[in-house]
């Protein structure tokens, strides 16, 4: 005697249900985490200037040079910059005398002097931008943004809108999205 089991249609819908109910259960945490930022920037004016500094050169050839100061003469030297005598940051200036070495003879003398810029008195800002002192050195002048109509509107849903401003403004905005399953 034999047995035959069979299954039903119907049956046959329930066997993967079946499965599915005493399959063993499965857990796990999920964590989200939203992250915004905003930032806008308007940038200040700025001057930035060199002050030219003194120099002094003395050159030549069939010259003999010397330094007169305190009633003493002192051959053979040559003048130059007295940093000991300062008047606003410059130094005062040491005359060389020259005379020529051998009479009747060739010579050539070359002198060069470069008078620096007195210290300026404090730079005090008007209306943003700061009046420059006139320096011989190189000045770099940056004239700042002006906000404008500047803004910025940061959305729950990572949306940004930034509104332009005048020159010299900036603005970033970020959302990050962490997911973290365990």
């Amino acid at each position: 005697m034999s047995y035959c089991l069979s299954f039903g249609n119907s049956m046959k819908k329930l066997v993967p249900l079946l499965l599915l109910a005493f399959s063993p259960a499965s857990y796990a945490d999920i964590t989200q985490k939203f992250t915004t930022s905003a930032q806008i920037t308007v940038d200040m004016p700025y001057s930035v200037t060199n002050k030219l500094g003194t120099t002094y050169s003395l050159s030549g050839n069939n010259i003999t040079p010397s330094v007169t100061s305190g009633g003493s003469t002192t051959s053979g030297a040559i003048g130059g910059l007295n940093v000991g005598s300062l008047t606003a940051g410059v130094p005062a200036l040491i005359q060389t005398d020259k005379a020529i070495t051998t009479a009747g003879s060739a010579f050539s003398v070359t002198e060069s002097v470069t008078m620096g810029d007195a210290t300026p008195s404090a730079v005090t800002p008007s209306a943003g931008i700061a009046a420059l002192p006139h320096l011989s050195g190189q000045t770099t002048v940056g004239s700042g943004g002006t906000a404008g109509s500047l803004g910025m509107t940061s959305l729950s849903s990572g949306v940004h809108t930034c509104t332009a401003g005048s020159s010299g403004t900036s603005c970033i905005g970020q959302t990050t999205v962490t997911i973290t399953i365990d």
